[in-house]
C-alpha cells in the first residue's frame, strides 16, 4: 500500500500538516485518538467519512517517517 494514495499534504489545508484525502483530520489526530485507548471502531463511528483503509494508510505515513528521521545525536 502507498500510503500517498490516501494522505496528502497541502499548504492550504491545516497548515501542510498530513491529512487524510477529502477530510480535514491530520494524520496526528487519528493517531493520537487511538494512541488514547480508543479503539478503531470507535474512530469510524465518530468519522464515518473515513475508513479502514485510511486507518492503515495513516499507520504507513507515520511508520514511513519514522524510518526518514534522523536524530542529531548532541540532542541526546
Amino acid at each position: 500500500m502507498n500510503p500517498m494514495d490516501r494522505i496528502s499534504i497541502d499548504p492550504a489545508i491545516r497548515f501542510g500538516k498530513a491529512c487524510v484525502k477529502g477530510t480535514r483530520l491530520t494524520v496526528g489526530e487519528i493517531l493520537d485518538f487511538l494512541a488514547s485507548d480508543r479503539t478503531e471502531q470507535e474512530l469510524l463511528a465518530d468519522f464515518p467519512q473515513l475508513t479502514h483503509a485510511d486507518v492503515l494508510a495513516c499507520f504507513a505515513f507515520a511508520a514511513a517517517r519514522e524510518r526518514r528521521a534522523q536524530i542529531d545525536p548532541a540532542s541526546t
